[in-house]
């Protein structure tokens, strides 16, 4: 597929003026040295939702987001996908739902002039409304904003097409090189309350007969990438849902034999203990170059069985935590995410203390290393800077930067009270590194609604205990 390296459209004088009219966020004075510089972005009366991850164009001038009502966009109502220009304050329009769908959870192409979003069906009808399985992945070009493209095609009728795939996607992230996509999926056939992860690259479009009214082709080859049972072995490594991916590395990891593990992915796989406890741990799926050839079971499934991963696709379990005082997983919702040069993944847990901390793990296994010691708990999803040498998180009320090595933590935004506290679905960097973007509540006629919020970071922040 081609990729558009059109540059957003040129900004008037007048746009310019109203943005440096308009640039706090809050009616506060200048920033002192321990803060970021904070400005507000957007401003209509409606709540504008962030993804994980994702959120700024290529060249960090322009974030994107959807407008689901809903802030932690549990109800699926989005009309429309928005690009805001970071220093004019323009607004874009890429992509308007329509014939009763809505829209939303959307993320950019690192390279390229393209985003990828949830799409919900059209024409619903009462045995096919919105739902974990009945949704798909489209892609809309900034330079054809409203015409979206197909990701993963759906083949809901014997035989089933390789390549596609029986039920719902969800937050699409590119890879670094914007060429292969990660999902989460529900099957809408065989065991659909189970999650995977799937992963579409592209090659030549996948056609599927229109056997079924809910059937239709897609612009790239979907298969899962994970395993997973509804009914674990308690004690054992199986999984009975898999969701919360991330990429491992801009270019995979390097594995003990000093080889490269081109592409993987790390995620949080639910174990059930021998106790009968279920547990999210921390796992990987190392994905062979060739994903179009079936392993000993077929790539889309059969009427009786879900679809399943490839030939070469290795999963292997990380972290073991079921004898620490706080097993598992903890603390807010938050994706897997990798060290830009995949030695380490990242993901929270809880203290001794049962305080939410940043720990990190290698890929190639071993024990996890807990990174921070705060005395409050991390309270959002969090991304890597650029040059991995920094997380962004949600922490008592404000937005922090950590040291990827001292495990050091500084605040960058000034605490304020809950109502208008940073919101903890994202805390995202921005391509060079200097910006974060992240949401606020704020009160306007109307009601209080999320507002996209950018904490520019200066020359003097210099890493130290928080106060």
């Amino acid at each position: 597929m081609e990729k558009h390296a059109a540059k957003p459209p040129s900004r008037s004088l007048l746009g310019l003026a109203l943005s440096i009219m308009s640039l706090s966020c809050r009616s506060e004075s200048p920033p002192t040295n321990s803060y970021a510089r904070e400005h507000q972005v957007t401003h209509a009366p409606q709540a504008h939702l962030l993804t994980n991850t994702g959120v700024w164009s290529p060249d960090g001038e322009w974030i994107v987001y959807d407008l689901r009502s809903d802030t932690p966009g549990a109800g699926f109502d989005g009309p429309r996908i928005e690009a805001v220009n970071l220093r004019t304050g323009e607004v874009k329009t890429l992509y308007e739902s329509k014939n009763g769908a809505h829209c939303g959870v959307v993320t950019w192409n690192p390279r390229a002039w393209q985003v990828v979003f949830i799409l919900g069906p059209e024409n619903p009808t009462p045995d096919w409304q919105y739902d974990f399985s009945h949704r798909q992945g489209v892609i809309v070009d900034w330079a054809k904003p409203g015409v979206a493209m197909n990701l993963d095609a759906r083949d809901l009728t014997p035989p089933y097409t390789p390549g596609a795939l029986r039920g719902g996607s969800h937050v699409h992230v590119w890879d670094a090189n914007g060429d292969w996509l990660s999902f989460t999926y529900n099957d809408a056939l065989v065991e659909s309350d189970l999650r995977d992860i799937a992963v579409s690259l592209p090659r030549p479009h996948v056609r599927v007969p229109p056997a079924h009214p809910r059937n239709h082709d897609g612009d790239y080859f979907s298969v899962l990438a994970s395993r997973t049972t509804a009914n674990p072995k308690p004690g054992s490594d199986e999984i009975k849902r898999a969701c919360e991916e991330g990429w491992v590395g801009q270019n995979g990891y390097v594995r003990p034999d000093g080889a490269r593990q081109q592409r993987a992915l790390a995620f949080q796989g639910s174990v059930v203990t021998a106790k009968g406890e279920t547990l999210a741990e921390v796992f990987i799926a190392d994905l062979p170059e060739d994903l179009t050839q079936a392993g000993a079971t077929p790539l889309a499934g059969t009427a009786t069985t879900r679809p399943s991963p490839p030939r070469g696709v290795v999963q292997r379990r990380l972290t073991f935590t079921a004898n620490r005082k706080f097993p598992g997983l903890q603390g807010p919702r938050h994706w897997l995410r990798s060290s830009p040069d995949g030695s380490r993944i990242a993901c929270l847990m809880k203290d001794e203390a049962g305080i939410v901390q940043l720990w990190t793990i290698s890929p190639n296994g071993g024990s996890p290393a807990q990174l921070t010691h705060n005395p409050w708990p991390i309270a959002s999803a969090f991304t890597w800077s650029p040059d991995g040498r920094h997380l962004t998180h949600v922490m008592d009320n404000s937005v922090f930067l950590t040291d990827a090595t001292t495990g050091q933590s500084q605040r960058l935004t000034e605490r304020t009270p809950d109502e208008t506290a940073p919101l903890p679905e994202a805390c995202v960097y921005s391509p060079d590194g200097n910006k974060i973007a992240f949401m606020r509540r704020i009160g306007m006629e109307g009601g209080r609604f999320s507002q996209i919020c950018v904490a520019t970071l200066h020359s003097n922040h210099r890493l130290k205990r928080a106060p």
